[in-house]
């Protein structure tokens, strides 16, 4: 299948991707007919509009974001305030607001900081749709206007948006209404652009400097609001915040146009508890489980077979090697950045490393998985706070079993108390054990999404014997803190302790 063949339901192949071409077919450039309005709308001319059930099928686990969606977005024509959509990466925040708009049939423009790495890309390519504008050699590839300073975005915009009001207006028997909706994708990436401290202010203030009723503002970020928060008095947009999926969503969507839905249900009870334990990050779970469930087929001469229970537990038989090494290439997985980006990353580092040596954060570049990160937090607690206080934190009897009634400290004790704790607070983080540090570890992961304590239970449902579901948990877990260790998150002491110790320096946390 050519790359021009595959499709891409999350994303438009009207104006964006025509006008982001540099190097289109001449013959196909000039038989393609004219932008019109009816082009700002999802899919108009390839696509009918999707019923709100079917909008809900194909995006499982997101009902309570879609319906939040399409209240806040409000009935045809009416007024609505800046929308700041936020949330982890691979959550499904930009395949939801797009199917929403396909499911309302209303017109927007959608801009990616992700394609458009600079303030003019994205100006052009935002003017560029609102005007009907589309590259091509007839117009040596040109954008419809040339935007150099904010200022001159500004005034093309407003005149921009307004004609397009007046053209929806003017269109007879429309339904779509009269409003178009200005779509911000990946705003996060816009805090590595030059000058951002004074785009992404102007960004937020569009609303309030355009005072278009007619137009919508919908961010989407990776991050939360309150890391864009700067003494610009800005006013804050209404968030609306996508969790991480649930299991069960999960499932759903990998059940999806299965052509043996029993084969690949009996292949998911057996891994995605597991891996869900690891990250819920759609994109990583679907390039692990990929190889694995060919894994998993492959004693199968027929894969339209219905598995019983003997043949899935040859299948998984078959499979119970791989888990494991799977389980620990999720943890060192990185992202493949773009050419520019990685071209701005080597600069960054090569000036970082000029200033600050060889040690430079900036070279620790990948990603943490979840249990990576309550290990992280367990190893703070542990180096911050004395072991006599874990029964109070953790225990759920608050450690009064064992704790004698103590009289009332005088006000000087309180006093020495404090200083005390002062000056162990100024010391910095301490040492600690390593069973301390895993104990503390499972208090934290022992909740009922990720009990430790019912390991042996969801061995029984899922085919997972005992030695895989306690010694490849524990194996795991030893190998995401010996990670730690050669990120320089966590650094083994050399003090007179019969057992390893740790201590703790935490550079940085991405959360």
């Amino acid at each position: 299948m050519s790359k021009e063949e595959i499709p891409h339901p999350t994303r438009r192949t009207t104006r964006l991707s025509s006008s982001s071409s540099h190097t289109p077919n001449p013959t196909k450039t000039t038989n393609l007919s004219p932008l019109t309005l009816h082009d700002l709308v999802y899919g108009s001319k390839q696509q009918e509009p999707i019923s709100l059930n079917d909008l809900i099928s194909i995006l499982p686990g997101r009902k309570t974001q879609i319906l939040e969606l399409i209240r806040l977005l409000g009935p045809v024509n009416s007024p609505m305030s800046p929308l700041f959509i936020y949330g982890g990466a691979s959550t499904g925040k930009t395949s939801t607001v797009l199917s929403v708009f396909r499911h309302l049939n209303r017109p927007f423009v959608y801009s990616s900081c992700r394609t458009c790495y600079n303030a003019r890309q994205l100006f052009d390519n935002i003017l560029n749709q609102l005007l009907l504008h589309r590259k091509s050699e007839n117009n040596g590839y040109s954008s419809a206007k040339k935007c150099e300073k904010p200022a001159d975005f500004v005034n093309l915009l407003k005149e921009a948006v307004m004609g397009v009001v007046d053209g929806l207006k003017g269109l007879e028997g429309c339904g779509n209404g009269n409003m178009v909706y200005l779509i911000f994708d990946s705003l996060e990436l816009v805090r590595d652009w030059d000058k951002s401290g004074t785009i992404l202010p102007l960004l937020f203030k569009l609303h309030d400097v355009l005072k278009v009723a007619d137009m919508g503002l919908i961010f989407i970020s990776g991050s939360s609001l309150d890391t864009y928060h700067s003494d610009t008095g800005l006013v804050d947009p209404i968030s609306v915040y996508f969790p991480d999926y649930t299991e069960d969503g999960l499932r759903q969507i990998f059940m999806r146009n299965q052509s043996n839905p029993k084969l690949q249900l009996a292949f998911l009870d057996v891994v995605l508890k597991p891996f869900c334990r690891v990250t819920r990050r759609l994109d990583e779970l679907s390039a692990a489980l990929s190889p694995l469930f060919k894994k998993y087929c492959e004693p199968l001469d027929d894969l339209d077979v219905i598995p019983n229970e003997e043949t899935k537990r040859k299948l998984f038989s078959c499979l119970k090697p791989h888990i494991g090494p799977a389980l620990n290439e999720i943890f060192s997985l990185t992202s493949q950045p773009s050419v520019e980006a990685g071209i701005k990353n080597t600069l960054k580092r090569s000036n970082s490393l000029k200033k600050f040596g060889n040690d430079s954060i900036d070279d620790i570049d990948f990603h943490m998985s979840t249990s990576a990160k309550y290990l992280l937090i367990s190893a703070f607690l542990a180096s911050r706070n004395p072991a006599t206080l874990d029964a109070s934190f953790f225990d759920s009897t608050g450690g009064s079993v064992n704790q004698k009634k103590k009289r009332k400290a005088s006000e000087k004790s309180r006093d020495l108390k404090e200083a005390s704790e002062q000056e162990l607070f100024m010391k910095g983080p301490g040492t600690f054990p390593l069973e301390r540090l895993l104990a503390i570890f499972q208090c934290i992961a022992s909740s009922d999404e990720y009990s430790l304590e019912n390991d042996d239970d969801s061995q029984e449902t899922t085919g997972l014997g005992g030695d895989f579901g306690e010694t490849n948990l524990m194996s795991d877990i030893l190998l995401q803190v010996s990670s730690l260790c050669n990120a320089n998150f966590i650094t083994k002491g050399c003090k007179e302790l019969k057992v390893p110790a740790v201590k703790v320096f935490v550079q940085k946390i991405v959360c």
